[in-house]
């Protein structure tokens, strides 16, 4: 008998420890608001069961279905179980058309990223920008009282100094702060700082969606970053330009492939926002036949087949076949929220899986936008990662001529 209660007993402990687990586990993954479209009710697609129930004193859901309305709901483990109760916005159903056309992207910097540090022979050996606090990843301002907008402004500033010492106004980690620089005349008769720095960037990324309503167009998914730095490129100026893709070098494990293109003199938009959901703006509506679809929340994407929408030849949009491996609805990660595998034969013969150049490719599961590719797995080109196409209308919302 004192066995079968100790058994029993661990068994209880067992389970109790379990549920506790669950408990945590759906607590960390579940985020605390969702949007609901109007007359819709919530679903959870999530690697738990998860039910939900109103809160006490509370009128039924249908009572808040209008947009702009919002309502509580509890969250529970199976046989009700709390996990956390969560608000929910009712929203109306975005209707967007999806992309898939590449572009070029051209973009200016708002000032110039210090890419790198390097030493001055002037008789001995000297480093003013790193005698200063200048540390790569800071951004250029303003020297000298005068606005940096280009590798050439800075060069001339410098040379104008003759070493007098500049103020140099630059932004680290969001904050700004001011130092002094103390230019040195080098073995060449040329004044210099000792500082590489970065005003521009190009490159091919892939259309998400266009809003004809408001004349917002999304792409990429990702931010711009410097290629030196990680860091997002802060926006001053920039348009995106039609492109011709002339080739592709396939992907292989470890290996990321490309699309190969150039540049086309019409400019079709021009960008408002370097994000790290993505670039947004203003611009004309992409040549596309494809008919406008209902923009998909969060909670309603779930794991199984999908479509990629991607050009690759011929300036041809194409629709490829996909599954959607994994999804997180978690808060935490604003562009890795699903993991896509490629599994269409003809994209896998074309390219290898997901390549360079197809970052912003629009995914379409049920009938609705989901999301669109960000990344790649470097060691695995069948698969990359995946942004939700609600975090990238978020942003896009922000997106309009006045903003920068």
């Amino acid at each position: 008998m004192r066995k079968l209660v100790q058994k029993c007993a661990g068994v209880i402990s067992l389970a109790v420890i379990f549920i506790q687990a669950m408990t945590l586990y759906a607590q960390a993954i579940l985020p605390d608001n969702y949007y609901v479209a109007a007359g819709e009710a919530l679903k959870l697609h999530t690697p738990v069961p998860i039910e939900t129930m109103q809160t006490e004193n509370s009128l039924p859901a249908e009572a808040y279905s209008s947009p702009g309305n919002h309502y509580s709901l509890k969250l529970a483990l199976p046989g009700g179980i709390p996990i956390k109760q969560i608000q929910v916005q009712v929203v109306d159903r975005e209707m967007v058309i999806p992309g898939g056309n590449a572009f070029g992207i051209k973009m200016f910097t708002e000032g110039v990223i210090v890419v790198g540090l390097s030493d001055v022979s002037s008789g001995d050996t000297r480093n003013p920008a790193k005698a200063a606090g200048i540390k790569v990843g800071d951004i250029i301002l303003t020297m000298g009282g005068r606005n940096v907008q280009s590798n050439e402004d800075v060069g001339a500033i410098v040379s104008a100094s003759k070493g007098k010492p500049l103020d140099v106004e630059l932004e680290r980690s969001g904050s700004r702060q001011t130092i002094k620089i103390c230019p040195v005349k080098s073995d060449d008769g040329i004044y210099r700082a000792g500082i590489w720095v970065r005003d521009s960037s190009a490159g091919i990324g892939t259309m998400t969606f266009y809003d004809p309503a408001a004349g917002v167009f999304a792409g990429l998914g990702h931010a711009i970053c410097d290629i030196d730095t990680g860091s997002i490129m802060p926006l001053h100026s920039g348009e995106i330009v039609d492109v011709s893709i002339l080739g592709i070098n396939k992907g292989a494990s470890g290996t990321p492939g490309e699309l190969k293109g150039t540049f086309l003199p019409k400019t079709t938009g021009e960008l408002q926002v370097n994000s790290q959901c993505g670039i947004f703006g203003t611009g004309e509506m992409p040549d596309s036949d494809a008919a406008p679809v209902p923009l998909a929340l969060r909670c309603e994407v779930e794991e199984g087949p999908a479509i990629i929408r991607c050009t690759l030849s011929d300036n041809k949009i194409e629709e490829f076949e996909a599954v959607i491996e994994k999804v997180s609805i978690a808060q935490d990660n604003p562009t890795k929220n699903m993991v896509i595998h490629v599994t269409d034969p003809e994209l896998l013969e074309k390219t290898g899986g997901i390549v360079q150049g197809m970052s912003g490719s629009p995914i379409l599961q049920n009938g609705k936008l989901v999301g669109a590719v960000t990344h790649v797995f470097v060691n695995d080109p069948t698969r990359g990662y995946g942004i939700f196409a609600e975090n990238m209308a978020e942003m896009a919302r922000n997106a309009g001529p006045a903003e920068k």
